[in-house]
């Protein structure tokens, strides 16, 4: 087994998914490893479907009351990986200056923009998110770079677009005070239980939305 699946195999048992991996380009920032070794590769690590918020609702952070549990959830899990594979762990929380994840998740998986502005994945549609990265001395193997058209192209209606009921996402436009507003309201309890309705409108990968729990864990983090 190779130490990227052996990385692969010890991020599933903590429940983490592999997000994809690329090689640290001359033009990236310089990324240095705890014995300052210069890093190589940067692996994401993340959540795919609802299938990984279990790891998370069963953990001692998950309900132990304390401020952003499951940003302390993620960077306990990777930085035990970190230790485990000599690397470093990165996350899209430390900043400034902050770590350009969106950029590294369009190298690694070749996804594509939204018209909601959220990276859409040709299989998971809008339901992933990236809970941070590993930088490692390892070089990683050549190996095809997924090349999926975006599947908004196909999109004929859009109803992302038009579904929300406030009107806060429109092409190029997001109204975040009006949405704000809306999820905090009696009238937006869809929204916050559920989430966002526009999101939840995208027919791509609609049968890996999240779990209502799941959903309302976020949009509560949103509106404070």
């Amino acid at each position: 087994m190779t130490r990227f699946a052996e990385l692969r195999s010890a991020a599933t048992a903590v429940g983490l998914a592999w997000r994809g991996a690329f090689a640290i380009a001359r033009t990236d920032p310089d990324i240095r490893l705890p014995d300052q070794r210069a890093a190589r590769t940067v692996v994401l690590l993340g959540f795919v479907g609802a299938g990984h918020w279990s790891a998370f609702a069963a953990s001692p952070e998950a309900t132990d009351g304390e401020p952003n549990p499951l940003d302390r959830w993620s960077r306990r899990a990777i930085e035990d990986l970190a230790g485990r594979f000599g690397a470093k762990g990165l996350y899209p929380n430390d900043g400034p200056p902050w770590l350009p994840f969106q950029q590294w998740a369009r190298r690694a998986e070749g996804l594509h923009a939204s018209p909601l502005g959220i990276l859409i994945h040709p299989a998971w549609g809008l339901w992933h998110a990236y809970r941070g990265a590993l930088a490692l001395a390892d070089a990683l193997p050549d190996e095809a770079m997924p090349g999926a058209p975006s599947p908004c192209d196909a999109c004929s209606g859009r109803p992302c677009l038009t579904t929300c009921p406030v009107g806060a996402v429109a092409p190029g436009r997001y109204d975040v005070v009006a949405c704000r507003a809306h999820v905090r309201s009696e009238a937006g309890r869809d929204c916050l239980e559920l989430g966002c309705r526009a999101r939840r409108a995208c027919p791509v990968g609609a049968e890996y939305r999240y779990v209502p729990a799941e959903a309302e864990f976020h949009m509560r983090a949103f509106i404070r």
